[in-house]
């Protein structure tokens, strides 16, 4: 399963505007038990080393972490992907989700990412009124 971005799903991210934020829906499974570089460390725990410096990376550039919780159940849909986590992460323009994402620090503290996560879709949505129109409310 996927866990980093294809080239051409960069590229359609780009297609939004770039002169607006950008919210990141993450939804997030983990493995059972992380790779053998974090110890004895679940998947979750793992991941949680990277979130932890990854809050900070975000914060020290203008974005910020909106929200995260648990997935308890699967209300509409055909098949459950068994999501763990949804997290929902701000950033002041898709430009600089590029750049702070490819930057030496994220690469960095990506082994922990790697090792504890199993499947993640990411989701990048502009704010929108509930009729459709765009921009801010």
């Amino acid at each position: 399963m996927a866990i980093y971005p294809t080239k051409e799903q960069i590229e359609e991210l780009m297609k939004g505007p770039a002169d607006q934020p950008v919210v990141m829906v993450n939804l997030l499974k983990f493995k059972s038990r992380a790779d053998a570089s974090e110890g004895d460390a679940s998947g979750q725990e793992a991941y949680g080393r990277y979130a932890e410096q990854m809050r900070k990376v975000v914060e020290s550039q203008g974005g910020r972490f909106i929200w995260a919780g648990r997935v308890d159940s699967m209300v509409i849909g055909e098949e459950d992907p068994g999501f763990h986590v949804v997290a929902l992460v701000e950033y002041p323009s898709r430009q600089k989700f590029l750049e702070i994402v490819g930057s030496d620090k994220v690469r960095e503290i990506g082994e922990h990412r790697s090792a504890g996560l199993e499947m993640q879709w990411l989701l990048a949505a502009t704010v929108t009124s509930l009729l459709g129109e765009t921009g801010q409310q």
